[in-house]
């Protein structure tokens, strides 16, 4: 899942290594490395179009306003996944949080917002009848025993964790 991190980076040191560690985890690479092809955001396997890579502003631009979803008309805020993946074969958008840390911080504290944003992604796709799994993909850091608790809770409200990859099977793949 390595790719080349934009070195010119900015803001605090924690931002910077926050930004290397998004950019040097891939979706899109892990699909290629897998076999995958990626055309325009479109994935296909053997040839046939599978689901949709679509990060950030792609999955409104790609997915959404495709399928007539207007952002406004079901949230006050337009949230943007690090990376999404829509899988057509199970009706399921996976929405792909990036968490890199090394030393406490306020990420800390943003990661129990699963929940709320698992809710929000729910309101945007469910009237075109998409089920939505929220998945963080965690630098090592959060291997810590003190965040044993907070791990737990995200899964206790249906969303799931990996560490420094995603297997494809957690996708439905």
């Amino acid at each position: 899942m390595a790719r080349k991190a934009n070195i010119h980076g900015g803001g605090a040191k924690t931002n910077i290594n926050g930004l290397k560690f998004e950019q040097t985890t891939s979706l899109d690479e892990s699909f290629t490395l897998a076999g995958y092809k990626i055309e325009n955001h479109k994935v296909f396997y053997n040839d046939k179009e599978i689901g949709l890579s679509v990060p950030k502003h792609c999955f409104y631009k790609h997915f959404l306003v495709l399928r007539k979803i207007k952002q406004q008309d079901y949230t006050s805020k337009k949230w943007l996944p690090d990376e999404c993946f829509v899988n057509y074969k199970s009706n399921c958008v996976y929405i792909i949080e990036k968490k890199f840390q090394n030393r406490s911080g306020s990420v800390d504290e943003k990661i129990p917002n699963c929940d709320f944003k698992k809710r929000i992604y729910e309101k945007l796709c469910n009237p075109i009848e998409f089920k939505v799994q929220f998945i963080y993909l965690f630098s090592d850091w959060f291997k810590a025993p003190k965040y044993k608790d907070m791990l737990e809770y995200v899964n206790s409200v249906g969303c799931s964790y990996y560490f420094n990859e995603i297997p494809l099977a957690a996708l439905g793949l």
